[in-house]
């Protein structure tokens, strides 16, 4: 079971794209600051901010970022 669900995702993004793509791109800055820490520093992107489990991977937090409306994208042209 996917968690969250996928519906609940649609929610916040106007398409299955735009999910796909703010997702990944948030569970990019969430590995670089991770892999910044383990350096001793803290880099240039903001942690998780939602709170996380053992075991749970960049693509999960960016998930329960975007279903829990933390996560805000624009177009651009």
């Amino acid at each position: 079971m996917v968690k969250p669900r996928v519906d609940i995702l649609l929610e916040r993004t106007d398409s299955h794209y735009a999910a796909v793509v703010v997702s990944a791109r948030r569970a990019r800055q969430i590995t670089s600051y991770f892999h910044n820490l383990q350096e001793g520093g803290y880099g240039e992107y903001a942690p998780p901010m939602v709170p996380t489990r053992p075991g749970m991977g960049p693509l999960s937090i960016a998930l329960e970022e975007l279903a829990d409306d933390k996560l805000k994208y624009e177009y651009r042209d």
